[in-house]
């Protein structure tokens, strides 16, 4: 059996541990997470996984080490194990962190996957892109993309697209959290309860995002749909075309694409 092992037990590493076990991608008895907080490894025990705190004792054998620690938190860990997981496959979801800098931490000749994740993850809706380093096998890379798929989507893309990737699905939760936001405020100003203007504004959001994942036609005619002449929906629509809705969605998004652009190379 593979053995797999867990570096970082928060939402992200959590999710990936409970997503994979309960598609059975993995069995719990061949997955080990280390961690240094006895809370973590706590919730990992409940998962019926190993738990360890020491990593290099952690690592030992493993035959894919997910690494799920802050980006700052990488250098010192890759020093601490490095010499311990020599032929395993390394997959990283440290922010940032391209595949040339982990070659740098891990050795030349590692095997590293590169995924930027998010949050939604812990829904099991999670949207996640990879990249590897060219020593990984494509039966390597299935085992990862397996994984990543067990809690949402899951797709290969090249690392030069990654900064794109942290802007619109990386980061991209946030900007729907602030338009559900602003929803529930105007459904509460016009008398709604709290919870009623959850369920209606984060429903709202989800029925939306599902049919535009279904559907053959694109988000514009989808919008157009809506849009009956002389409605409702189109006065709504015309106050976002005036306020440039679509440019502050963009230039958000830039802003964070060139962001994450610094942070790779600082």
């Amino acid at each position: 059996m593979s053995k797999l092992v867990i570096i970082g037990f928060g939402h992200m590493g959590s999710a990936i541990a409970a997503g994979a076990i309960g598609a059975g991608v993995v069995k719990a008895a061949d997955v080990t997470v280390a961690d240094a907080l006895e809370e973590n490894l706590g919730r990992a025990k409940a998962l019926g996984v190993n738990t360890c705190k020491d990593n290099r004792k952690a690592v030992s054998g493993a035959d894919t080490v997910i690494i799920a620690v802050k980006p700052n938190n990488l250098a010192a860990l890759a020093g601490e194990i490095c010499e311990s997981v020599k032929g395993a496959v390394i997959v990283s979801i440290c922010a940032g962190k391209r595949i040339e800098t982990l070659k740098e931490l891990f050795g030349e000749s590692a095997k590293i996957i590169r995924v930027m994740p998010n949050t939604p993850a812990l829904a099991g809706e999670g949207m996640a892109a990879l990249c590897r380093s060219e020593n990984v096998s494509d039966g390597e890379m299935e085992y990862v993309l397996g994984i990543f798929r067990s809690f949402g989507r899951a797709e290969m893309l090249g690392e030069e697209l990654f900064d794109a990737v942290t802007a619109v699905s990386g980061s991209g939760p946030a900007y729907v959290y602030a338009f559900i936001d602003a929803l529930m405020k105007y459904a509460a100003e016009s008398g709604m309860t709290y919870e009623q203007a959850k369920i209606f504004s984060a429903q709202t959001v989800l029925g939306a995002a599902k049919l535009a994942l279904m559907s053959k036609d694109s988000p514009q005619k989808l919008k157009e749909n809506v849009c009956s002449p002389g409605g409702t929906t189109i006065e709504a629509v015309k106050v976002l075309d005036e306020r440039g809705f679509e440019d502050i969605i963009r230039d958000a998004a830039k802003a964070c694409e060139e962001k994450s652009r610094k942070l790779a190379n600082a």
